[in-house]
């Protein structure tokens, strides 16, 4: 991406380092608790995806579920804000899968961590519940960090 009309930074970019954005999720964590800014970060994800989908003119929509993941890829993938690889949205049964990966809420934690990618489930939950007008319960259920090929969200109509 680059710098144009809509750049927030005019001399750095409106980039910044996977470094210091996981230096905020630790630093939250230590200070609420890894519960507690679950819900910080996954509700601060939401914004950012209902935010997203406003700016890209698809605000209900309703694409086809297996059009989900190329819209966001483009807009959060590597030709986007680089928050992760959007690689695939399917429907099964009655709920949406998408997978992603080199999420930046994984960067740089070791196979096996515990991490939960609480802000990129966030960002891609509201992007979906805005594309679509419906509400879900998402759950980030696989891991690249415990030996899944992506990181699965799996969202259920409420």
């Amino acid at each position: 991406m680059t710098p144009s009309e809509f750049t927030i930074r005019p001399r750095l970019g409106d980039f910044n380092s996977v470094v210091c954005f996981k230096a905020v999720i630790t630093g939250v964590e230590d200070t609420l608790g890894p519960d507690g800014a679950a819900v910080v970060f996954t509700r601060a994800g939401k914004v950012r995806g209902h935010a997203l989908v406003a700016e890209l003119g698809l605000t209900g929509a309703n694409v086809p579920v297996e059009q989900i993941a190329a819209a966001l890829d483009a807009a959060i993938g590597e030709a986007g804000t680089r928050l992760c690889a959007v690689t695939n949205s399917y429907q099964d049964g009655d709920t949406i899968v998408i997978e992603t990966q080199d999420t930046v809420c994984s960067a740089g934690e070791p196979q096996g961590s515990d991490r939960r990618c609480t802000f990129t489930l966030g960002a891609v939950w509201g992007a979906l519940e805005a594309v679509t007008g419906r509400t879900y319960l998402g759950e980030h259920t696989e891991s690249v960090l415990r030996g899944a090929q992506s990181d699965k969200f799996v969202f259920s109509p409420l």
